[in-house]
């Protein structure tokens, strides 16, 4: 299976027709290369990008935030509450019940298939046992998580200065009133977070070449997108 090693800045050049020596180089200049060059390459060396671009970096690219806009309005599972909450839980409001769900599943389990619903009273200490555990070790996770994250937000003093795009991201959000306000929330701040590459996450390397997202007539979003670049 081919992967993205095996293509070089001279390959994208070779397909295009292009010298080896043109300017702007895909390797020293990519986000300007892909501007100029994004829609005629097949997503297969597009993955060189990949590899000297960031997530963050191509969101400086209309087309790609457009893409990523609307894989986002597809509703893809990566994106859905349940994994969204897993995989990110630094952005999810409702930590305190961090484990719950996950310790209910263990619960439910061991009621259903442990010795074949036999013995219901020890079922129901082993489900109860089950839960607990997994709750704990959810909690554990997260705290984990939060002890990494806490590191890398660490700014040595003489680096305190940062830029106002970074310190609005800093800004806590809006406390929600509602469990279904929360839960609208921390959507949307996964979604918008994504489209602007700050997740951690590998879905970028499919959705940013998968040329598939793009339209020719354009709606209202997509607008919008290209109208920011202009200001």
């Amino acid at each position: 299976m081919s992967s993205a090693n095996e293509y070089n800045d001279k390959t994208a050049l070779s397909y295009l027709g292009l010298p080896p020596d043109h300017s702007p180089s895909p390797a020293t200049e990519p986000l300007v290369f892909l501007s100029q060059h994004l829609r005629q390459l097949p997503p297969h060396l597009l993955l060189y990008f990949s590899s000297v671009t960031t997530p963050r970096q191509r969101s400086s690219l209309a087309l790609v935030r457009n893409r990523r806009y609307k894989y986002t309005a597809s509703s893809p599972s990566e994106l859905g509450f349940s994994e969204a909450k897993h995989e990110w839980p630094m952005l999810w409001e409702g930590r305190e019940r961090r484990g719950l769900d996950e310790g209910q599943e263990e619960k439910e389990w061991a009621e259903r298939n442990f010795l074949d619903g036999g013995k219901k009273q020890a079922v129901g200490k082993l489900g109860a046992l089950l839960a607990e555990m997994e709750e704990e070790r959810e909690a554990d996770r997260v705290r984990m998580i939060r002890r990494a994250a806490a590191q890398d937000d660490f700014v040595p003093e003489e680096d305190e200065e940062s830029s106002d795009e970074e310190m609005e991201e800093e800004i806590p959000p809006e406390e929600p009133e509602s469990a279904e306000e929360a839960q609208a929330m921390f959507l949307r701040r996964v979604r918008e977070r994504f489209i602007y590459g700050l997740l951690p996450t590998d879905i970028y390397d499919k959705v940013d070449w998968d040329d598939s997202w793009d339209e020719d007539d354009r709606d209202a979003e997509d607008r919008w997108f290209d109208e920011d670049d202009d200001e």
